[in-house]
């Protein structure tokens, strides 16, 4: 059956802002062997994971990586997204402007007061449409983008524009290792007291690593699905955590999912496991994955999956599909928008079993 992806929602269930509360998010429960949907709320979560099971979290930090600027030559505005560093050190950026952008061109970088903060040189247009930039005065960037950058919110939610809140709201309570440029969305719902009690019902956690770029965003234009240009992104997980997750499932516990980047990752490394000579389900593992997940898929690692509810014509739809499949997400999809859930990255989720 063709994978479905495009859909109608109303403006007003696309969430601007988070619940209060993490855990009064709604969640709608989605079971593939009774095909039935149910409604609950996360702070339920302690009663539907069961004994055994493994929560896997996505431990990436969103980095402040939204950029402004003025252009050094004419003063006109100028707005960029930090993407990365090439091995020499040089910046990896889009940036956005009016008129055309000059190789090379001085930027002078603002911060979140409009003040000036340091000078960018835009050094060469990639071909990607990315932009190869160099800091005037050698610093570290991760230090200059917690003084200067805005939280890179999505466009769809206040057109992009962070409140100082937003710094603390957008990020998960487990985020540990900076990289990312947009949230894993499940696992903003968590909260230390729900991570707590979770565990107290004798589930696990196991942390890995994804960073989400711009990419996971980009819309399936084509009409093959097959033929979309899959983005890459930087992932890793631990020996302990492969040891973890391996021996959770060969005892019979289920491998919870928190979110479609932990399914990446995890599926990304389970193949690479499987056409090894490892009994294990997953062994370490550190590099980049251009995993694309779409219906038909073979999952390895991933039993349950905690997920947002995802935009049109993206992959992060069509991984979902593949998980529970195609018309019974189409439903579940529909029954979210008739009982009126909260859309994207702060709004409700759903549990996939």
């Amino acid at each position: 059956m063709e994978p479905w992806f495009d859909y109608e929602l109303p403006p007003e269930l696309v969430a601007q802002e988070p619940v209060r509360n993490r855990v009064d998010a709604r969640l709608m429960i989605v079971d593939r062997q009774r095909q039935s949907i149910d409604h609950a709320h996360i702070r339920d979560l302690p009663e539907l994971l069961r004994r055994g099971d493994r929560l896997v979290l996505n431990d990436t930090k969103v980095i402040p990586a939204q950029l402004r600027g003025l252009r050094a030559g004419t003063g006109g505005r100028w707005q960029g997204l930090f993407l990365g560093q090439t091995p020499e050190g040089d910046w990896l950026l889009v940036c956005k402007t009016r008129g055309h952008l000059h190789e090379p061109e001085q930027v002078t970088l603002q911060d979140r007061e409009g003040r000036a903060a340091a000078k960018l040189w835009l050094l060469e247009r990639l071909d990607d449409g990315q932009w190869k930039a160099r800091l005037d005065s050698p610093q570290d960037a991760l230090e200059l983008l917690e003084r200067i950058g805005r939280v890179p919110l999505p466009p769809y939610i206040r057109g992009g524009n962070m409140a100082d809140v937003d710094v603390e709201r957008y990020q998960t309570v487990f985020a540990r290792r900076p990289g990312a440029v947009a949230a894993p969305t499940a696992g903003l719902h968590f909260t230390p007291d729900l991570l707590r009690s979770i565990g107290h019902g004798g589930v696990e956690f196991s942390a890995v690593t994804l960073h989400v770029g711009m990419g996971t965003f980009r819309p399936i234009s084509v009409e093959n699905t097959a033929d979309h240009p899959m983005h890459s992104e930087r992932a890793e997980v631990s020996a302990a955590a492969a040891a973890e997750i391996s021996a959770t499932r060969a005892a019979g516990g289920r491998i919870v999912n928190v979110g479609t980047t932990v399914v990446r990752v995890l599926e990304t490394v389970a193949a690479v496991a499987k056409q090894s000579a490892t009994q294990q389900l997953l062994v370490p593992w550190k590099g980049e994955t251009r995993l694309f997940i779409r219906p038909p898929y073979e999952f390895l690692a991933t039993d349950a999956l905690l997920t947002n509810f995802h935009f049109p014509r993206t992959t992060l739809l069509l991984l979902v599909q593949a998980f529970g499949g195609s018309e019974f997400i189409r439903r579940a999809y529909d029954t979210a928008i008739a009982e009126q859930y909260r859309f994207y990255s702060y709004g409700d989720a759903m549990l996939i079993t």
